[in-house]
């Protein structure tokens, strides 16, 4: 995986194409560009046949630019980085931006080619991306662009167990800027896979992310709550955060208040449970003062009167 930043300062995650993929997009461009280019000269050199030498070596040499220079250019550039062969493995040249090709982009691209791939037989282009850490050739290296796999094999994502209710919203005041993605990707991962770890190993790692999590934030982690708990919470709240700033408050009430109890019955997650002790409601009744103290009592509207609050006349 490759981060490119573009112009607005956004991290991009690409996955750029290795030899053999584009090797085998190659291949199938020059099958197809040959085919053409037998294909024309043949015609040209028939309608030709009454010229002279010098008029048929410039007609040949014409061809050569337009079919096998020219026709990879213009593919490129109206594709917008996806010929043939790379459509049929999966592959589209993009800028160091992660932006679409334009037409100079191709332009260099094409011209170096012909003397790293057709000249060379491949052999430079095999070396130059063998070397280069993102696998780019010469022609990539100096028109500022590369080769990136589309199609990505999607990997199903796992279910995060949301955390006790009882922890909703506790972790609002949080200041989560400063925490990493790389940071939040593992706090996902182990809390997608904390019900096939070894307990003790489990635990180990929990107690290791919280520590983290809490010195990116700058508040300890509470003490009462469970490391996995309170990595649960926590991404809750970040997940919260997002949706408000996308859809805005209401649809993010709407919508995080579901998974709060989602899964949730008797004090587990997911199906985990928390050891943690929570308040137990008093099985006698108040006391006529704390009853009082706590607010009057809501009124039973007496027999013959609607509970609407009015009064027919006499």
């Amino acid at each position: 995986m490759s981060e490119l930043v573009t112009g607005e300062a956004v991290a991009l995650e690409l996955r750029p194409a290795r030899l053999p993929s584009r090797a085998l997009a190659v291949l199938l461009d020059l099958i197809v560009v040959m085919v053409v280019y037998i294909a024309v000269t043949i015609a040209v050199v028939a309608a030709s046949a009454s010229l002279d030498d010098a008029a048929q070596v410039a007609v040949s040499i014409a061809v050569f630019l337009l079919v096998l220079v020219g026709g990879p250019i213009a593919v490129e550039t109206l594709s917008h980085g996806r010929s043939l062969g790379k459509l049929a493995v999966g592959l589209r040249v993009v800028r160091d931006d992660g932006g679409p090709i334009r037409f100079r982009h191709a332009l260099v691209r094409g011209a170096i080619g012909v003397v790293e791939i057709l000249l060379t037989f491949g052999v430079v282009a095999c070396i130059a991306s063998l070397v280069s850490a993102r696998g780019r050739r010469l022609g990539d290296v100096f028109a500022g662009t590369l080769v990136v796999r589309e199609r990505i094999p999607v990997a199903p994502s796992g279910f995060v167990p949301p955390p006790p209710p009882w922890l909703a919203g506790r972790f609002a005041e949080l200041d989560l800027s400063a925490v990493p993605d790389g940071l939040w990707l593992a706090i996902r991962q182990y809390l997608t896979r904390m019900h096939q770890l070894d307990p003790q190993v489990g635990q180990a790692m929990a107690e290791r992310l919280a520590t983290e999590l809490a010195t990116r934030t700058g508040a300890p982690a509470p003490r009462e709550v469970p490391p996995g708990a309170y990595l649960a919470a926590v991404v809750q709240e970040r997940q919260a955060r997002e949706s408000r700033r996308a859809f805005g408050t209401a649809a993010a009430g709407a919508g995080s208040s579901p998974a709060v109890g989602a899964g949730l019955q008797g004090g587990t997650q997911g199906g985990h449970a928390y050891p943690v002790a929570r308040p137990t409601a008093p099985s006698s009744p108040l006391p006529l003062s704390e009853e009082s103290s706590a607010g009057p009592r809501p009124t039973v509207p007496p027999e013959g009167r609607p509970a609407s609050g009015f009064v027919p006349p006499a």
